[in-house]
């Protein structure tokens, strides 16, 4: 009875211990199962920073290459210079062609000041040969107006000497017969030559009236003539003062051209934009360096990332700014500090899943893989205050993060 009792309680026992164990696994499975949806960790990341590949924008051999590979340089450090002779002398061949320009804008301004002094002239003389023919025709109207006074008095005049003379011819006859006195005789006389004489006088001013007339009109087809012609020296003068335009013109392009060349040998020696590590290093002092043509490899060491690979069931747990603790595969002892800045929304679909899209009908996969495998995003997290000299580009990590609360 003693033994039957003694076996009982260690049946009795054995069970309550396999009970014990199978809840604790339960437990920790389930424990372990909400550790790893609450705080997502993965070993499937890498160390990733900012890196752009450094290629002269001018083209000539090599003449200082003070880094070397894998060296680190400051900001503000010189890179590479590259032989800038032709360069320098391209800048000064633009500063002189500008020059030359600027010169040449100089003495055309100065023609041009005297052909606007020249212009004002001319508009001075048309408008002085402008008022000469208004003038021109003023004395021709009054020498018509004089010519037709100089008229009507050589008209009195020799109708005055006909009335002296044939009065004249009258009394002679009477004289012999004595009805009038040898004075009266005399008298007569010397009226008809006074009026014979002042026929004259009226024939003469006439004449000066009508050579007055003619020299009036002759003055006013003078002015006329000038005053085409000064019309044609404004135009001509006008015309010519448009000239400096095109230099005007040039003036943008030798300004380009200079600011190109100036550019251009400013490329020739190249410094670091940031604090950097020099990477892939591919010439030598005194290669020819060619536009475009990669020579090394700068590495930003500013900020440095871990780009780590969540699977789709976890990405719901992780939120930007969320705390991570990160570590290296090189020092798994030493345990840096990150935060999450994004998480991935997309990834190239499985074509064993989804099939290809391309152009006519999709491609759809007519096998059923019975294994589903969850699909991984990435996730940038940000190291704080990283350690330039102990992080490198592509090392694996093992990521945690704790969800922001």
């Amino acid at each position: 009875m003693s033994n039957t009792n003694a076996t009982s309680k260690r049946t009795l026992r054995g069970h309550m211990i396999s009970g014990f164990i199978i809840v604790g696994g339960i437990g920790a499975g389930l424990f372990a199962l909400y550790t790893a949806s609450q705080y997502p960790r993965t070993d499937d990341a890498e160390v990733v920073a900012n890196v752009i590949g450094m290629a002269p924008l001018v083209a000539g051999p090599v003449v200082e290459l003070p880094v070397h590979d894998n060296d680190f340089v400051k900001k503000g450090g010189l890179l590479y210079k590259i032989d800038d002779r032709p360069y320098l002398y391209a800048l000064q061949d633009a500063l002189a062609a500008q020059q030359r320009l600027e010169g040449e804008i100089e003495n055309e301004q100065r023609r041009i000041t005297a052909q606007v002094t020249t212009v004002s002239i001319a508009n001075a003389g048309r408008q002085s040969a402008a008022a000469n023919e208004v003038r021109a025709d003023d004395e021709i109207k009054v020498s018509e107006a004089a010519i037709a006074q100089a008229n009507a008095g050589l008209i009195r005049a020799r109708a005055d000497e006909s009335y002296a003379i044939g009065n004249l011819h009258r009394i002679e006859p009477l004289l012999t017969k004595e009805f009038v006195t040898p004075d009266d005789v005399h008298r007569a006389r010397s009226l008809a030559e006074a009026k014979t004489a002042a026929v004259q006088q009226a024939e003469s001013n006439l004449a000066l009236t009508k050579a007055r007339l003619l020299a009036a009109t002759a003055q006013k087809e003078q002015t006329v003539a000038q005053l085409v012609q000064t019309e044609e020296q404004v135009k001509e003068s006008s015309q010519s003062v448009l000239v400096l335009a095109p230099l005007l013109a040039q003036r943008q392009s030798r300004a380009a051209a200079v600011r190109l060349a100036r550019y251009n040998y400013e490329q020739c020696s190249v410094v670091a934009p940031f604090d950097a590590r020099v990477t892939n290093l591919t010439i030598s002092e005194g290669g020819y360096a060619k536009i475009g043509q990669q020579m090394f490899t700068l590495i930003d060491t500013r900020k440095w990332w871990v780009l780590a690979n969540f699977r789709e069931s976890q990405i719901r747990h992780l939120q930007e700014g969320s705390f991570a603790e990160i570590y290296l595969m090189a020092n798994l002892s030493k345990q840096l500090h990150g935060t999450v800045e994004s998480v991935g929304y997309g990834v190239t679909p499985d074509p064993d899943v989804v099939g290809k899209l391309s152009q006519g009908l999709p491609d759809v996969q007519r096998t059923l893989n019975w294994v589903r495998l969850a699909s991984r995003y990435p996730v940038r997290i940000r190291i704080d205050n990283p350690s330039t000299e102990s992080l490198r580009v592509g090392e694996v990590a093992i990521v945690g993060v704790k969800p922001r609360r």
